[in-house]
């Protein structure tokens, strides 16, 4: 077998298209950039036909010292232990030799089949692929619940090969009442552009103070979104309300209940007075509900403000939605639920086959800090996927100590 050091552009990206992640591509290293990483492509040909290729993300630390990371692992059939082992030792001198200290993968391959509350399911197992790269030297990270490593362990991941009607069926009943109600509010739905980013970055900020999330730079976004949309790759989707025309659509539904609870007042039914109360009591907590609403919604300055707003990935078969944000003001109109169920049509119009919600929690317990995104991905009826996890191969123990207990300290202490 020969290992390519410099994998042009055209066949990295044929092969990097039979896995069909995006973190895989030619064009996810371009991005990398964006954070200060250099990529390399590297792959193994065997018989004149690439058998692995991988994305190199090469990370300066110190002096000459660097890391390098491979997003969501090689190109190859990791079953193939011989492709696998061979490729992995041509790795090893390749990183040593520009003063790698360690390079991380973290492959997209599923370790096993689950339900939606996380039981594990007869089936797939994939432990074997775990084992294997031990055996050839990584150190596995641990099977993680949450956010520690560089991609999320678990995700929700919808099959929407089978149409709308389809998807609409398996919501969660929570889901589908919002859905079927309809647009009630008329909140505009549409596919934005590099103009969109300003307000789609305002909404990050509300979302990464809420829910103490990180949040990367505005150039990063914008690098992100000009790098992939310029391929066809990325979408900015964007849920906008007029507020003129809500503030009339509450007054409205206010007269209207206000109306009913006088109907229910003159209403002379001696024989179902019981009923009548129940009803009025009803109204009344619908009109006391909707006024709080109108207040919120009264106060509101601006004649547009765009709610809820996402950054997708397309690639291959599959959509991912990746950066997201909900602005804090109005999220009783239940905007993101909407703004999701667009990007959904408009994949199955286009031809995907699967839909990636990209990352949620292994432990989907009450009081985890993102269990209430973790509730929202799972009420639109996707298999909850979990991952084999990130593995380390050490090139330089010491180095590597010293990145994983004293760097960060350093650059804490340099508030980098």
């Amino acid at each position: 077998m020969e290992f390519i050091e410099n994998v042009s552009k055209k066949e990295f990206e044929k092969h990097a298209q039979k896995n069909g992640h995006f973190m895989q591509s030619y064009y996810w290293g371009n991005v990398s950039t964006a954070k200060h990483f250099k990529a390399h492509y590297v792959g193994l040909k065997d018989d004149n036909e690439y058998v692995a290729t991988a994305l190199l993300l090469e990370k300066h630390l110190i002096n000459k010292y660097s890391f390098f990371y491979c997003p969501r692992g090689f190109v190859c059939d990791f079953k193939d232990e011989e492709v696998v082992a061979t490729f992995t030792e041509y790795l090893k001198k390749y990183c040593k030799r520009n003063h790698g200290i360690f390079l991380r993968i973290d492959p997209d391959i599923k370790l096993q089949n689950l339900d939606c509350e996380g039981n594990i399911l007869d089936g797939l197992d994939n432990h074997s692929i775990v084992d294997n790269l031990i055996k050839l030297g990584y150190k596995h990270k641990g099977f993680n619940k949450n956010f520690e490593n560089n991609q999320p362990r678990y995700t929700f991941r919808l099959d929407i090969s089978h149409g709308i009607e389809e998807v609409r069926k398996n919501l969660h009943p929570t889901t589908r009442k919002i859905i079927n109600r309809g647009n009630v509010y008329n909140i505009e739905l549409y596919r934005g552009d590099i103009n969109d980013l300003d307000d789609f970055y305002d909404t990050m900020i509300d979302t990464a103070k809420r829910e103490d999330l990180v949040l990367s730079p505005k150039e990063y976004y914008q690098q992100f979104y000009t790098v992939l949309n310029k391929q066809n790759m990325s979408d900015i989707y964007i849920a906008k309300i007029n507020i003129k025309n809500l503030k009339e659509n509450y007054k409205n539904k206010i007269r209207l209940i206000e109306d009913n609870i006088e109907l229910a007042n003159v209403k002379d039914d001696k024989k179902n007075k019981d009923k009548v109360n129940i009803k009025l009591k009803e109204l009344n907590q619908q009109l006391e509900k909707c006024k709080a609403e109108f207040n919120e919604v009264n106060a509101i300055k601006e004649e547009e403000l765009v709610l809820s707003s996402i950054i997708t990935v397309k690639y291959q078969n599959r959509v991912w939605t990746i950066h997201g944000g909900n602005r804090d003001q109005l999220r009783f109109l239940n905007a993101n639920y909407w703004l999701y169920y667009k990007i959904i049509e408009d994949a199955i119009n286009e031809n995907y086959k699967s839909f990636d919600f990209f990352g949620t929690t292994g432990e989907p317990i009450p009081g985890n800090a993102v269990y209430g995104i973790h509730l929202f991905k799972k009420r639109f009826g996707g298999e909850y996927t979990e991952f084999i996890g990130e593995f380390d191969y050490i090139l330089n123990p010491l180095l590597y100590f010293g990145y994983l207990k004293i760097f960060p300290k350093v650059r804490k202490f340099l508030g980098k």
